[in-house]
């Protein structure tokens, strides 16, 4: 039996979006759903305990930034990256190839590996999908990713052509070096936005027989279409008995209209981002709290949610803090912000049970103010 499998429950009649559960060695989780992002084997400014309470049910960590510190052997001695970070859910790690392409500027890319320096020491680095795999078979995650190139967007075709070959090739390798069999390891489809490219990849991929596919090279600003098209065109292409993951992209809009079009997991690292900057994510759209206008405004956030936030917190007080630069108020954004997400995919997860997905998505568009042709664009 492979460490991580998925079980499909129910499809939308009227969106074709899926209902399922991944299981893996620390649990199952629910699909689709909102991963949270823990970079450095923390969710920025929450506690484990926070997470659970929100509901949480599985969490990401970046597999390049545990390498440089605290370094892998580290967290392998304290007893992998669950042990180490106290978490008892499922853990994604990603390969590190992200990091490498977008950190670096000093950058070559081999068909060995990619030669890069480190953003922190200005060190010379390399990173084979062959080291990814050692790397993450240390950190001990659930679901570990496949070492891929990072194309830049856009590309010309031929660039995005070599560069789905040699993803290609290097996930082969990986196959080879992943060693334990109690993660699963993800392959990732590439191609930018060619729908030849991406067919190739997604069939390169699954002919190596993955327990899960991830898309990647989408959220890296491209229009919103395109995202939606190549989606489109990439999903028939994957075994409609594993779990499928975009990557990258948190946003709600894009949250619905990724699951509409097949997915099953989703991470981000916006709502803890933009909540530093005092930017919430509530049902009636984004709020900058951190504006002048809400000095005396004791309302909560977002008049809406259950969260814990919302329950004891003005948008006053929350102002004074960020504009104070306290803690507290980079804590409470983040909360309210992860909640917002974590219960949005609640909501699409009992939509898809009702199958009126289609209505929920232009009710919450209606409410988050999108206007009526991004309501209409499906």
């Amino acid at each position: 039996m492979p460490a991580v499998t998925y079980e499909h429950i129910k499809t939308c009649k009227q969106s074709g979006a899926r209902l399922g559960k991944v299981h893996t060695p620390h649990g199952a989780f629910e699909t689709p759903i909102f991963m949270p992002v823990g970079t450095l084997a923390t969710v920025k400014t929450m506690s484990p305990d926070e997470l659970v309470e929100m509901n949480a049910q599985i969490i990401l960590s970046n597999t390049y930034h545990l390498w440089l510190r605290p370094g892998e052997d580290i967290i392998e001695e304290a007893g992998g990256l669950h042990t180490f970070m106290n978490w008892d859910r499922p853990i994604l790690t990603d390969s590190g190839g992200f990091q490498v392409f977008s950190l670096s500027d000093l950058r070559n890319i081999t068909e060995e590996g990619v030669q890069f320096r480190n953003h922190l020491s200005g060190e010379k680095l390399f990173l084979t999908p062959e080291k990814s795999m050692q790397i993450q078979n240390a950190l001990g995650p659930d679901i570990m990713m496949a070492f891929d190139e990072c194309p830049p967007y856009p590309a010309e075709h031929a660039y995005m052509k070599a560069s789905v070959e040699r993803t290609s090739r290097w996930a082969e390798r990986c196959l080879e070096a992943h060693g334990r069999d109690d993660q699963g390891l993800f392959g990732i489809i590439q191609g930018g936005e060619y729908e030849d490219l991406r067919k190739q990849s997604a069939e390169d991929l699954t002919s190596l027989d993955f327990p899960g596919y991830a898309i990647g090279g989408l959220s890296v600003g491209e229009p919103k279409d395109i995202m939606n098209r190549v989606l489109e065109e990439t999903t028939p292409f994957l075994p409609h008995n594993k779990p499928r993951y975009l990557m990258g992209v948190g946003s709600a809009d894009s949250l619905i209209d990724g699951a509409i079009r097949g997915i099953d997991m989703f991470d981000c690292v916006l709502p803890t981002r933009i909540a530093r900057n005092g930017t919430l994510m509530t049902s009636s759209g984004r709020l900058v709290v951190r504006n002048a206008k809400f000095a005396r405004d004791f309302r909560p956030l977002d008049e809406n949610c259950s969260c814990k936030v919302c329950a004891s917190y003005s948008r006053a007080y929350i102002r004074h803090l960020i504009k104070s630069n306290e803690t507290l108020g980079l804590r409470l954004c983040s909360y309210h912000n992860l909640h917002f997400l974590l219960t949005l995919m609640e909501n699409v997860r009992q939509a898809i049970r009702e199958d009126r997905l289609l209505d929920f998505r232009e009710e919450f568009f209606e409410s988050y103010g999108f206007n009526k042709a991004d309501a209409k664009n499906f």
